[in-house]
């Protein structure tokens, strides 16, 4: 969804290469980049002009650090600006002593509300917090219907008692319930409503007054723009919010309600939706969300996805395999298996420094090659899987293998080749020490701020002109992701 912000943030940068020095005439053609660049992406007027005049104050009275260029200089300032924008640090859910920990969801109708309360669940569950929903929607048809089937997809418990009770009723009971049975998380799930809509918000305050919740997390859909800010406010001067979660934000929407929020009402986001399956929420980070806008990739949470899918022990018997170079087709399959349990090859590009500036058919030529080589994989027998050397010398059975993929047979020598010198490469870059993650293409997971990591802080941080990384990065790009297997 950053993408149109990066490009235009880019030729603001552009402004300021070649010059020795930040000075307030060089400085003005970049900041007016800048702010069409976040009135573009739709963020709040208000919030454009002190993020400007902010900037500037802090660019003119930045001394120029020895080797760093201006435009490094400049993007480290509007970074800084960025996160400062969104919130400085991540805020997490609430987690009371005496449990359970309540969180009430509201939101306007259609802003996929009891998706994201059962994302939510799904998320505690996966930190080890037992959780029951609570179903009082009681208006819209379906509503309980479709959190029970949620519930069901996700192993969560859903406390409903049709849609004739009184939504105030079912969420005290629901409390009840959940008190019960030890629940350490109980998820209120309401019915959607419109700020004008007087009686609904009433019913709100009430289910909140009577719950008394330790959370009250608004959901608001990115597509929204600046006018997600504008209703965070509005719901927290009505009812009292303490959060938001901000859906759809995979979509095409302009970025402008991640950088509005946090600044124009006061309340920060907590978590980001970033896709319609119950797994796609994430903790948000304002950091991360800087680099990515950026263009410098969010390591963090691409570690952290990994992880997630990634058994330890699988990872280092993985390493031993890739440093003998004895990595197969096998392991390379379960490689690619991993990769489709992440998300999309375009989405963890992404969040690869250097990686972002792919284009769509670069991208979709690698989901091709992929799947041409899953294809082709699957129709190799156990043994020639466990030993690629077999079809390097056997001409017969890559003509077998590419009969039964659908493939010719100059695509399968071309993967065979392709195979053995990726094999080679791997046992270089872990007998080399290079950082890599566990169970994707070699080396041990370490700390990816150690290495530099998505934070900036030294010289050439972004792998422009002028730091110690930049000529890495271009030889990284021209790589082309998966382009070559």
């Amino acid at each position: 969804m950053f993408d149109a912000l990066a490009d235009r943030l880019d030729s603001a940068w552009k402004k300021l290469r070649g010059q020795d020095k930040i000075t307030q005439s060089n400085i003005q053609e970049a900041l007016r980049e800048v702010r069409r660049a976040l009135l573009e992406a739709d963020v709040n007027l208000q919030v454009v002009k002190d993020f400007i005049t902010e900037v500037e104050t802090k660019a003119q009275g930045a001394e120029v650090i020895a080797g760093v260029k201006p435009d490094q200089q400049f993007i480290k300032i509007v970074y800084e600006e960025l996160v400062q924008v969104m919130g400085e640090t991540n805020i997490p859910l609430a987690q009371v002593e005496q449990p359970p920990t309540i969180v009430l969801m509201a939101g306007l109708q259609g802003t996929g509300k009891t998706t994201a309360t059962a994302k939510l669940a799904l998320h505690l569950r996966k930190l080890e917090r037992s959780c029951m929903m609570v179903a009082t929607d009681v208006y819209r048809p379906a509503a309980i219907d479709q959190l029970v089937t949620l519930g069901k997809q996700i192993d969560v418990p859903v406390f409903e008692m049709g849609s004739d009770a009184n939504p105030v009723e079912i969420a005290r009971q629901g409390v009840e319930q959940a008190k019960a049975e030890g629940v350490d998380t109980v998820i209120i799930d309401t019915a959607g409503r419109l700020q004008i809509d007087q009686d609904m918000m009433a019913e709100l305050a009430q289910i909140k007054e009577t719950v008394q919740p330790h959370e009250v997390l608004l959901v608001v859909d990115a597509m929204t723009g600046q006018e997600a800010a504008n209703l965070t406010r509005t719901f927290h001067d009505e009812i009292g919010i303490t959060g938001a979660i901000l859906t759809k934000l995979d979509g095409d929407s302009r970025g402008g309600a991640a950088l509005s929020v946090r600044q124009i009402s006061g309340q920060p986001i907590k978590f980001v939706g970033v896709g319609e399956k119950v797994e796609a929420l994430q903790p948000f980070y304002p950091d991360r969300m800087a680099s990515r806008i950026l263009g410098m990739g969010d390591v963090l949470t691409l570690v952290e996805k990994a992880q997630e899918e990634i058994d330890l022990t699988d990872a280092a018997k993985m390493q031993e395999k890739m440093m003998a170079a004895k990595f197969d087709f096998t392991d390379f399959l379960k490689q690619m298996r991993l990769l489709k349990n992440m998300g999309s090859l375009g989405g963890i590009m992404k969040m690869i420094p250097g990686m972002n500036k792919l284009s769509e058919d670069q991208l979709k030529q690698g989901e091709t090659q992929l799947k041409r080589a899953e294809a082709m994989i699957n129709s190799m027998t156990t043994q020639e899987r466990r030993d690629p050397d077999l079809l390097a010398s056997s001409p017969n059975r890559r003509k077998r293998i590419a009969s039964g993929s659908g493939y010719k047979e100059a695509d399968v020598n071309k993967l065979v080749g392709d195979f053995q010198k990726m094999r080679s490469l791997m046992q270089q870059m872990t007998q080399g020490g290079m950082p890599g993650m566990p169970g994707m293409f070699g080396g041990g997971m370490g700390n990816p701020l150690a290495a530099g990591g998505n934070r900036p802080s030294a010289p050439g941080w972004r792998g422009y002109s002028g730091g110690g990384t930049a000529k890495k990065k271009k030889k990284d790009k021209k790589k082309k992701g998966f382009g070559n297997l």
